[in-house]
């Protein structure tokens, strides 16, 4: 890797000719795990302002400070998209998490469902592997990642203009899918949901079924692991109604 393809995440505000400090974390980074030194490049980015180039000022085991320099990307939000997802094992839930944000979603909530088996999540870790995938990827967006609460809970908030789409195993083939990704709804406020491993129970389908923003939908014939249909539901609705 060179030095101009190390990109940090950071909640600086970015302009050209602003010193940066950076976090101890950064600094360890930095010096010692890519081995870099005062004079090298890395590139910056907020989630607000785009990309910028920076030069390493100053450099050591506890902090530093970076020179910025040019913006060299502009800013690139995702579309109005969140990913509701029931928590799995640990690894399969950072999974998840990363391709969600490498695929665009704009906001991510982990979700307790009747038969979720996971009833507890680190929500900093998860949001650090959010930020880490940006990096890695080369975005300029980094979603937030709520904290675990209760679909019960989230449905009865429910934004009356958001609609829903409830991935649904159970289901035969469905029609309401092409209605569903009917490119009339591109500028719509989307959401996906994805069920646990166990699937949703039958008091959930009802009610997700007859809330008028939510459309059922089945993701082809076979059934899908749920860190699987995550992604066969992002890839569906990006290459549809998204950005792709």
């Amino acid at each position: 890797m060179s030095a101009g393809q190390i990109r940090l995440y950071l909640d600086d505000a970015l302009g050209a000719g602003q010193t940066v400090t950076l976090s101890r974390d950064h600094a360890h980074y930095l010096a010692n795990v890519m081995r870099r030194q005062a004079g090298d490049a890395v590139t910056l980015f907020n989630g607000r302002d785009g990309a910028w180039s920076a030069q390493i000022a100053h450099l050591s085991k506890r902090g530093g400070t970076l020179t910025v320099g040019a913006q060299t990307a502009p800013q690139r939000n995702p579309p109005d998209l969140w990913l509701l997802f029931a928590p799995i094992k640990k690894t399969r839930t950072d999974f998840i998490v990363e391709k969600a944000a490498e695929m665009g979603a704009a906001r991510i909530f982990p979700v307790q469902t009747e038969f979720t088996n996971s009833e507890r999540i680190r929500q900093d870790r998860l949001q650090a592997h959010a930020v880490e995938a940006a990096e890695q990827c080369g975005g300029t967006f980094v979603p937030e990642v709520a904290a675990l609460q209760k679909l019960d809970t989230m449905l009865s908030s429910w934004p009356a203009g958001r609609r829903l789409m409830f991935c649904d195993e159970t289901l035969a083939e469905d029609p309401s899918l092409a209605r569903a990704l009917n490119p009339a709804t591109r500028d719509t406020p989307w959401a996906i949901l994805i069920g646990p491993e166990g699937g949703f129970s039958e008091a959930e389908r009802g009610r997700l079924r007859g809330m008028s923003q939510a459309v059922p939908v089945q993701l082809g014939p076979r059934v899908l692991r749920a860190d699987t249909a995550a992604v066969a539901a992002l890839t569906l609705w990006q290459s549809q109604l998204g950005d792709w």
